[in-house]
C-alpha cells in the first residue's frame, strides 16, 4: 500500500499526464508505485558504478529487477554508452512492456531516458533522481539525450516518464560538491519565478521535501505552458549558454551546477551590459551564488575558446546564439542580437585574475 506522500505534483505533458512524487523514504514504495501505474513488465534498473552499491543493488533486489551499471560521469554521456544499454536490453530479451528505471543524477536520467525513448521505438521509463540537480531540473520535462564531441546534448528526444520518484532521503548521502551543484538550478528557478524563498541562502541548508517540491514546481509550470521549447521553456536555459561552454572547454571536469553558477552571473552581467537591468541585479545574483560556496569565476580557460564553444550550442537559431537575459527576477527575455564584444567583455570579467 502506498502511504501518504508529502507532495504530488502533476505534469500535463503531450500524450498524457504524469506525477512527480516528492517525499522521504519513497524508494521503499517503488514496488507499490509501479503496480499503481500498471507497469507490470520486466523491470530494468540502470544506474552508475558509484550509486550501484548505495542504492542500485538494493532497489533492483526489492523489485526483482534486472540490473545494469554504467560508467560514472558526464564524459560517459555518449552514444557509446547508449549502445552498451541497447546490448544489455537485447541480451535480457526485453519486450515493449519492459520498464526502464533511471536511477541517478542528470547524466543517468538523460542517457537512460534516451535509450528508453529509442529502443524498440520506445519503452516506458521511470525517473528516480538521486542528486539535487536531477531532482529539481533534469528529471522533469521529458528532455533526454547525450553529448557529441562537438557539443552538449546535441542528440536527444522528448520522452516523458511514467512518473518521477523523488526521495529526499537520498540527499543525505550526496557529496557536498554535488549538493552545492544542485543549488545552482534552485537559484535559476528562483530567478525565473521571482521566488524569494528559492533565492534565500538561509533556506539552502535543510532541503526539505516542501522546498525541493517548490523548486520542481517552477520547472513544471514552465514545461506545461511550453512542452516543446517553442518559446518560454527556453528561459530554463538561463545561464546555460555560458555554462555549457565552460563544461565543454573543461572537458567536463567542471560539474554542471558549478558551470551554471558562473553562467548565471554571466547572464546577469550581460543583461546589465545590454541595458536591460541595473547593476544591482548582477551583484545580487553573485551574492546568492557566493553564499552557496559555488564558483563565481573561472581561471584556467581562454575566453576566446569559451566564445568559440558557444557556436555549437544547441540553442542557436539561424546561426545566431540566443541568450536568456534578465530585466529583473521573473522578467526574462530571449535575445539573439547580443554583440560579440559584449559577450567577450563578460567572459573576461568572469575570468579570475
Amino acid at each position: 500500500m502506498i502511504t501518504p506522500l508529502v507532495n504530488r505534483l502533476n505534469v500535463n505533458a503531450p500524450g498524457g499526464e504524469y506525477p512527480v512524487y516528492v517525499g522521504k523514504g519513497l524508494l521503499g514504495q517503488a514496488h507499490d508505485l509501479l503496480a499503481a501505474h500498471k507497469l507490470n513488465g520486466q523491470v530494468v534498473v540502470v544506474t552508475n558504478e558509484t550509486l550501484a552499491p548505495l542504492y542500485g543493488q538494493s532497489l533492483a533486489k526489492s523489485l526483482g529487477a534486472h540490473f545494469v551499471t554504467l560508467p560514472d560521469g558526464e564524459t560517459h554521456k555518449t552514444l557509446a554508452t547508449v549502445r552498451k544499454m541497447y546490448d544489455e536490453f537485447v541480451a535480457l530479451g526485453l519486450d515493449r512492456r519492459a520498464v526502464i528505471i533511471a536511477l541517478g543524477g542528470g547524466v543517468i536520467g538523460d542517457s537512460v531516458g534516451f535509450a528508453a525513448a529509442t529502443y524498440l521505438r520506445g519503452l516506458p521509463f521511470v525517473q528516480v533522481p538521486l542528486s539535487l540537480l536531477a531532482m529539481v531540473d533534469a528529471s522533469v520535462g521529458g528532455k533526454v539525450g547525450v553529448n557529441l564531441p562537438q557539443g552538449k546534448n546535441l542528440v536527444g528526444a522528448f520522452k516523458q516518464p511514467e512518473f518521477v520518484l523523488v526521495d529526499t532521503d537520498a540527499l543525505r548521502t550526496l557529496p557536498e560538491g554535488e549538493r552545492r551543484s544542485g543549488l545552482a538550478e534552485v537559484i535559476k528557478h528562483g530567478l525565473i519565478a521571482n521566488d524569494s524563498e528559492l533565492l534565500n541562502p538561509a533556506n539552502f541548508g535543510e532541503l526539505s521535501p516542501a522546498f525541493v517540491a517548490r523548486a520542481i514546481k517552477v520547472k513544471i509550470d514552465v514545461v506545461i505552458r511550453d512542452p516543446f521549447e517553442q518559446n518560454e521553456r527556453a528561459f530554463l536555459n538561463l545561464g546555460h549558454t555560458f555554462a555549457h561552454a565552460i563544461e565543454a572547454v573543461s572537458d567536463y571536469t567542471w560539474r554542471h551546477g558549478e558551470a551554471v553558477a558562473v553562467g548565471l552571473i554571466g547572464a546577469a552581467r550581460l543583461s546589465h551590459l545590454f541595458g536591460l537591468c541595473s547593476a544591482h541585479l548582477p551583484a545580487q545574483v553573485e551574492s546568492i551564488v557566493r553564499a552557496t560556496g559555488l564558483p563565481t569565476s573561472y581561471r584556467d580557460f581562454d575566453a576566446e575558446l569559451l566564445r568559440a564553444a558557444m557556436d555549437t550550442d544547441k540553442k542557436r537559431q539561424h546561426n545566431k546564439i540566443r541568450f536568456v537575459l534578465l530585466r529583473a527576477p521573473g522578467e526574462l527575455t530571449l535575445r539573439d542580437d547580443v554583440p560579440d564584444s559584449f559577450v567577450m567583455e563578460v567572459l573576461m570579467s568572469l575570468r579570475e585574475s
